[in-house]
């Protein structure tokens, strides 16, 4: 019998800690997939700081280093100086990156730095407690706004993507979701030309990806993805937002 589906070589034979239908376990295997494809599995370090995904050393089969809270992109920044041969990727949540980690992912896209930063966007704060997070949109029910965010009390959310993509030295930024086939396919693609552009020698690049968390959403994994796609792309369009590198 031909097999047709297997593990990725860059992803240990690890059981997952998330919740079940969060979106983090799929964007674990599609990086896993990508690394493999380019063939990049002994050259790739992955950056994960806190939040969810912050046990991602326990899934990858690469170099990992850990990154404290919101200095994903000036732990990235590090290595990539130090080991300019490597490709150097972040992985962080919208509570970790739009948060307090703003100042250094800003900064690191404008000095263009070669690195790839995977955004991993749901809305919320997962990891502690379900939170309002700067992506949390109007109306959105959260531990800290059990009544709905409201715009006059808590602003409008904050679109990072299109902050990221005024600055100079970035040259690849979409948008995209885990919430359907389709969309998981071009999440894939979106991740392999940011990797591509890092190899390249070209500027900062950045894939977010709206991602169900249906625990904090107190929904069904059928029913948070199918908000991503009814609620949460009105405020977050998935499209190209920049793309200056060309064809990959």
């Amino acid at each position: 019998m031909k097999k047709v589906f297997g593990r990725p070589k860059s992803m240990k034979d690890a059981v997952f800690h998330y919740c079940p239908g969060c979106g983090h376990s799929i964007i674990h295997r599609l990086i896993a997939e990508v690394i493999d494809e380019l063939n990049i599995q002994g050259k790739v370090i992955g950056v994960p700081p806190a939040g969810c995904a912050v046990l991602a050393y326990d899934y990858f089969d690469i170099d990992m280093g850990e990154a404290p809270h919101g200095r994903g992109a000036a732990v990235a920044t590090g290595l990539k100086r130090s080991l300019p041969d490597r490709i150097v990727f972040s992985y962080q949540g919208d509570g970790d990156i739009a948060a307090i980690g703003t100042a250094e992912t800003i900064h690191a896209a404008n000095r263009g730095e070669r690195i790839t930063t995977i955004f991993v966007n749901n809305g919320v704060y997962g990891m502690t407690g379900g939170q309002m997070a700067p992506t949390t949109i109007i109306g959105q029910i959260s531990s800290t706004t059990p009544g709905g965010r409201n715009e006059d009390r808590d602003g409008v959310p904050i679109d990072l993507s299109e902050m990221l993509a005024i600055a100079k030295g970035s040259v690849y930024i979409e948008r995209t979701a885990v919430d359907s086939p389709k969309n998981i396919v071009r999440t894939k693609k979106a991740i392999t030309k940011a990797f591509k552009a890092q190899m390249a020698g070209l500027g900062f690049s950045l894939v977010e990806v709206l991602s169900p968390c249906p625990t904090n959403l107190k929904m069904t994994p059928v029913q948070a993805s199918e908000w991503i796609g009814s609620t949460m792309t009105t405020y977050f369009p998935l499209k190209v937002i920049k793309d200056t590198a060309g064809k990959l």
